[in-house]
């Protein structure tokens, strides 16, 4: 039996369906029961209910071969922080409770950094938690940046322009979370890891948002899109006009400068291992059809 945390998200579905493929019998967890029901009839085991709740976690956790662990995130939390810290608490200690062997925990590039990285920090000391579990085989997958952030962009992009706080000339890398899922699936399947261990996932190649920026301008008919690089006030009153929290609001600040510092960044060398296929111009071309 394998389970899988969020199941419903962009990961954790890419995660469920490789393994129900491969004929593994599989849990799946969700807060939603309807957004479960695709899984479910493709052969998955429902449990409804919530990350933050332990007991949930244990009774779910229990008998599992192994489990993929992530925090979903919260965009309304006046705690954000809080919240990231109480779901991997439960979730370590479930992993703990039910003695599960082996655990793919999705954390972060950039998760060394404990302090000053925002929720990249938060998942740096998840990371904590599943280390001072005796005998669990834990690996700890890193990707970079998600190409899914620009998403939340599509508003700006139809104005014509690609704003973030982040420096026009930093080349970082970027990961799509179908490679981060299939990665996961591809551990889940071969248990080779033991353990306490770090893949990173550094995506296809590394780009500014710069260069980015003119490659969704490209897909999307626009070659006169632009980036700017906006200064933290006027971030934090876009982000604030979203609907994000001020406390969200201050830690993506914070995971933002430390990208700027170079302190956000990978600590394994790019390989085959770390190297994923999906390149920006290939997304690109789903994020274009969003536009119309």
């Amino acid at each position: 039996m394998y389970v899988v945390t969020g199941a419903t998200g962009n990961t954790g579905h890419v995660v469920a369906e490789k393994l129900l493929a491969a004929g593994k019998a599989v849990r799946v967890i969700g807060r939603d029961a309807a957004k479960l029901q695709p899984l479910v009839r493709k052969g998955a085991e429902p449990i409804v209910g919530s990350a933050e709740d332990p007991r949930t976690l244990t009774a779910a956790f229990t008998g599992a071969r192994a489990v993929y662990a992530m925090i979903p995130p919260d965009y309304v939390s006046e705690d954000p922080m809080g919240h990231q810290r109480r779901i991997a608490e439960s979730l370590a200690g479930a992993v703990r409770e039910a003695r599960v062997p082996h655990t793919v925990f999705l954390s972060s590039v950039g998760a060394q950094n404990r302090t000053g990285a925002g929720p990249v920090s938060g998942l740096g000391r998840a990371e904590d938690l599943f280390e001072a579990i005796p005998d669990a085989n834990v690996l700890f997958l890193r990707p970079a940046f998600y190409m899914e952030n620009l998403y939340n962009m599509v508003p700006m992009i139809k104005q014509g322009f690609i704003a973030t706080p982040i420096l026009a000339d930093l080349v970082f890398p970027w990961t799509a979370t179908a490679d981060i899922g299939q990665a996961a699936a591809d551990e889940l399947l071969q248990l080779s890891f033991k353990g306490k261990s770090v893949r990173e996932l550094h995506g296809q190649r590394d780009l500014s948002f710069v260069e980015a920026t003119g490659i969704v301008g490209k897909a999307a008919g626009n070659p006169n899109l632009k980036y700017v690089q906006a200064s933290n006030d006027d971030a934090r009153g876009g982000m604030l006009q979203m609907g994000l929290k001020p406390a969200l609001v201050d830690s993506f600040l914070e995971m933002y400068g430390a990208m700027n510092e170079r302190r956000m960044k990978p600590v394994q060398p790019r390989t085959d291992r770390s190297t994923t296929p999906t390149s920006l111009e290939a997304f690109a071309k789903g994020l274009a059809a969003m536009l119309g």
